[in-house]
């Protein structure tokens, strides 16, 4: 310990434990490694206490609720598609013709809603319910281009708003495409 006149001289000390060395009057002091070794596995031990203290005090989520909420948003969500498409028969859509424009209409509701900050509200408490129908899709979409507006229409909303959306756009072409050829060869 440094001391002068029987008082601690905390910042030399201070200094001592974070960068290996401390100035003292001109003096300079260097921490030994056998230290420096101690230092780190304390803090190691240190750093292993808390996260088991926070390991232990993080709140489990209520997975039945999540589960019951999501199940509830996502389904309300389809009835509305339904109700839509029920909507575009009546005006004389065939039923498998009407699914084309139930889903544009969906998807043309969820980017309102999200530009609006509502879609954003919903899923928060929804969770998988409303992230998984096509409407959580658009919502990644409009979200993703709103964030990156400021950047401008080229490099920032051209650029990123696929950001999200670009891998499930890839891999669903993909998929379908492996799908559509492994079904023409069992033709």
């Amino acid at each position: 310990m440094y001391t002068t006149k029987g008082k601690l001289l905390i910042l030399p000390r201070l200094c001592l434990g974070i960068f290996g060395e401390a100035e003292v009057g001109g003096a300079v002091y260097k921490m030994s490694p056998s230290k420096d070794k101690q230092k780190v596995k304390k803090q190691q031990a240190l750093q292993q206490e808390f996260q088991s203290i926070a390991k232990r005090q993080k709140p489990k989520p209520p997975l039945l609720r999540n589960v019951c909420v999501a199940y509830a948003v996502g389904g309300l969500i389809c009835v509305i598609g339904q109700a839509i498409s029920k909507f575009y028969t009546t005006l004389g859509f065939s039923a498998e013709d009407a699914g084309s424009p139930t889903v544009a209409t969906l998807i043309l509701i969820a980017a309102v809603l999200t530009g609006l900050g509502i879609y954003d509200v919903i899923g928060q408490f929804a969770g998988a319910g409303a992230a998984v129908p096509v409407t959580g899709f658009a919502n990644s979409v409009v979200s993703a281009a709103i964030e990156f507006k400021r950047e401008g229409l080229v490099l920032g909303v051209g650029a990123k708003m696929f950001s999200l959306a670009g891998p499930v756009l890839v891999y669903g072409t993909v998929t379908a495409f492996v799908v559509g050829i492994i079904k023409a060869c069992l033709r």
